[in-house]
């Protein structure tokens, strides 16, 4: 082979090197683009989703609370119901205690 023909073959070769080396490089550098976008990706979904979950752990608690106070309105209302019902047996409870206390 003539020293020109190797000369190009060499050149070729070193040629062909530096764009693997290149590619290689190109590669790692989307890798890295890929993984940094994923790792954002995830960031901010985790922080959507922790929005989203704090979102609906308030709105649980305000409507655990509006039906605690109904709960609590409702038990009022019969305990208020039930008193004025005793009350109006007292008159005749007491006319039974006095009526035996009185025949004894």
């Amino acid at each position: 082979m003539s020293l020109e023909a190797i000369q190009k073959v060499t050149e070729a070769e070193q040629a062909a090197r530096e764009r693997r080396a290149e590619a290689a490089e190109e590669a790692k550098r989307i890798v890295a683009e890929a993984e940094r976008s994923g790792r954002q990706l995830i960031a901010d979904q985790r922080a959507r989703a922790e929005q989203e979950v704090k979102a609906m752990l308030a709105e649980t608690e305000a409507q655990a609370e509006k039906k605690a106070e109904q709960t609590l309105a409702d038990n009022a209302a019969q305990c208020e119901a039930l008193k004025q019902a005793a009350r109006k047996r007292l008159d005749k409870a007491a006319g039974l205690i006095v009526g035996r206390v009185g025949n004894s």
